[in-house]
């Protein structure tokens, strides 16, 4: 499933960037609504320095009450999703920022204040950063580790983090390929974390 939903983002990223500049001057034209202003309000749930904290914190101290107290089948579990995440979030990282440094792509921002959009491919400059999404790498790693500890509420979860990622597109901060593309690079970094680090973990379906 997982797979499937990392390609469906790929194709309609790709697709997004036919669309990209006049849904960023549409958006920028109503950045004032009250949907756009709750997005103001939410969009920083999906940064990514507040959840690497959360995810290092809960495995060091679930680790240090293992050394104290001794292993729980819950304490071992609790910490393996906890590394699990971690390792995601460095692996998606790699993979995003490469990405970014080689594609260059400008943010929407140059384009309405400077008549600048597109990409600038092996500049290497870090500025022209918009392509793909970190906020929704991140918040989509998330979603996938919080997939495979409940999966009854995969649904939820998938759908929170596509909200989240969606507020980038609203504020114009990125584009929406930026963002698809992002989800996409988060949900198949962590699939594949998962299903090769911690299959203990990992159901059948992803």
């Amino acid at each position: 499933m997982m797979l499937w939903l990392a390609a469906a983002c790929l194709v309609a990223g790709a697709w997004c960037l036919k669309i990209d500049r006049q849904t960023a001057a549409y958006l920028r034209e109503h950045l004032h609504t009250p949907p756009l202003q709750f997005a103001w309000r939410i969009t920083n749930w999906a940064k990514g320095l507040p959840w690497i904290i959360a995810s290092f914190v809960l495995y060091a101290g679930v680790e240090a009450a293992i050394a104290v107290y001794g292993t729980t089948p819950l304490l071992r579990q609790t910490a393996d999703y906890a590394l699990a995440l971690l390792l995601s979030f460095a692996a998606a990282s790699v993979v995003l920022h490469g990405i970014k440094i080689f594609l260059g792509r400008r943010r929407p921002r140059d384009d309405y204040e400077h008549g600048l959009y597109g990409f600038r491919y092996f500049t290497w400059e870090l500025q022209y950063d918009s392509f793909p999404s970190g906020h929704a790498m991140t918040i989509f790693c998330v979603a996938v580790v919080l997939c495979a500890i409940v999966p009854a509420l995969s649904a939820l979860w998938l759908l929170l983090a596509g909200g989240l990622a969606s507020t980038r597109v609203l504020m114009t901060a990125h584009f929406a390929s930026d963002v698809l593309v992002g989800a996409a690079v988060g949900i198949l970094v962590t699939r594949e974390m998962m299903l090769t680090v911690f299959p203990g973990l990992t159901p059948g379906w992803f």
